[in-house]
């Protein structure tokens, strides 16, 4: 029998690849399918179902496509009603894949159809357990996801619902088999998960808060939804795309990989009002960029981080990148719904200077001139990492304002006064930099190399280190 866990970085995410005698099962797939169907062209096996754990909230799965180019069947738990050809299957039904057996569990709690899959090896033995977002390694599932109708259920009822089903259907079972989730650490799936992305049961039955011996009901609930903070506002645009479809992951890219010399570009721009995304790296970006353009870098959680800042999935949006990576930012804008982009800058922001074009940058000091500065006069700090990031350690008399929750929080800055802005190591702080300066912001000054340069530094000084909470 074969497991494979096919992880993608960015999005901290782990699909699956199980094969036994021939037959292949595809679990949470990603967008793209072809890695899939060619993992089961190279061992001449069939893909015969595309397993989904639940409705994604933080991508969007390749269960549609995959299922045309395959003929494989789509297979969800109970309570599961999408708009397109599937197989409802019920709770403790068997599902057969070569000489092994994949059993059903129904695990309602992080949403009120999250299923796993247990797999049995061809000589019944039970193996894995392949977890969705049930259960991760360190953590569980947070239960404020669930989309309406099912969301008239609070997220404390969730959470009940989610301690019977890891009380009931997980903890039974054997210390030896491996738990596979569908996150890692960095997934705002959940609060508090590990680096690792496998697991023994049993040392997540002694290490995971949420699987504590002896923990009630009302100690689960309220240690499962501590410390929850909004989820990104794309979740809900996702969970509806995974239910209802969505163009062919070929249409979308075909579409985006439309060459506009610089003329083109601006017209465009002008017609469509479309977002001007530049995806190079921050530090490229700063030196010389489109007026009004944002930067989120491609090296870099770069697909949260568009869903997380860009207010509207359908917006049209314009692409500045590297040579040669077009493909690659149109497959991960597609990966969490963005589907919108109408082209991009053929030889980038080069050409665009070559014509004539008017560009922008973003003044930078490094920690010892910053230090210089604070010594003659006060400077007004924006720290923009996360709220537990700041809390476990920060500049004196920064203020914390979560490149996050920046849509929210734009009346907070004045435009009047100059502001010097660093994130951890400056990938944030150009993100937030350039999306306040498009809104007409121009006192920003970015911190070259973040809180780490600064730490590094020592001449600047910081609150003492407390450890980091379990906040999202």
């Amino acid at each position: 029998m074969i497991i494979e866990q096919i992880y993608t970085g960015c999005l901290a995410q782990g699909a699956y690849y199980i094969e036994s005698n021939g037959e292949a099962a595809i679990i949470d797939p990603l967008r793209e399918v072809s890695p899939y169907m060619e993992r089961a062209r190279k061992n001449n096996a069939k893909i015969k179902y595309v397993l989904e754990t639940h409705f994604h909230a933080d991508f969007v799965s390749g269960h549609i496509d995959l299922a045309k180019e395959s003929g494989a069947e789509i297979v969800y738990g109970p309570n599961a009603k999408p708009d397109f050809d599937f197989y409802g299957a019920k709770d403790g039904e068997v599902l057969r894949l070569g000489g092994a057996k994949i059993k059903v569990l129904h695990t309602p709690g992080h949403t009120m159809e999250s299923t796993c899959f247990l797999v049995s090896d061809e000589q019944g033995k039970e193996i894995a357990l392949f977890s969705g977002d049930t259960l991760f390694i360190g953590d569980v599932g947070r239960p404020d996801l669930a989309q309406k109708p099912v969301s008239e259920l609070t997220s404390e009822m969730l959470a009940g619902y989610l301690f019977d089903s890891l009380r009931n259907k997980i903890m039974p079972l054997s210390d030896d088999i491996m738990v596979y989730p569908a996150h890692g650490a960095g997934s705002a799936c959940g609060k508090n998960m590990s680096k690792e992305t496998t697991d023994l049961l049993g040392n997540q039955k002694k290490t995971n808060y949420a699987l504590r011996a002896g923990m009630s009901k009302d100690e689960f609930i309220k240690e499962v939804t501590d410390g929850l903070l909004p989820p990104p506002a794309y979740f809900p645009e996702n969970v509806m795309m995974n239910i209802h479809g969505y163009d062919s992951f070929n249409k979308v890219i075909e579409r985006g990989m439309q060459a506009l010399n610089p003329d083109a570009f601006e017209r465009v721009a002008n017609e469509t009002g479309a977002v001007i995304l530049d995806t190079r790296a921050p530090e490229d970006f700063i030196k010389g960029f489109l007026p009004n353009s944002v930067n989120i870098g491609i090296d870099g959680n770069f697909a949260p981080w568009v869903g997380t800042l860009i207010p509207d999935i359908k917006h049209p949006i314009l692409l500045i990148t590297d040579e040669g990576r077009i493909e690659e930012v149109l497959t991960r804008l597609s990966r969490v719904g963005f589907d919108g982009a109408v082209g991009y800058l053929d030889g980038g922001v080069v050409a665009w200077k070559k014509a004539g074009q008017e560009t922008d940058e973003i003044k930078s000091v490094c920690v010892a001139r910053l230090a210089e500065i604070g010594k003659k006069a006060e400077v007004n700090i924006l720290d923009v990492r996360k709220t537990k990031e700041y809390l476990s350690e920060h500049v004196e008399g920064a203020v914390n304002l979560p490149l996050d929750y920046i849509n929210e929080n734009l009346g907070t800055v004045d435009k009047t006064k100059t502001y010097f802005v660093h994130c951890a190591g400056g990938y944030r702080s150009v993100i937030f930099n350039s999306i306040m300066r498009s809104r007409g912001y121009h006192n920003l000054i970015d911190v070259a190399g973040g809180f780490k340069a600064i730490q590094e530094n020592g001449c600047i000084p910081t609150t003492a280190f407390v450890c980091p909470s379990t906040l999202i």
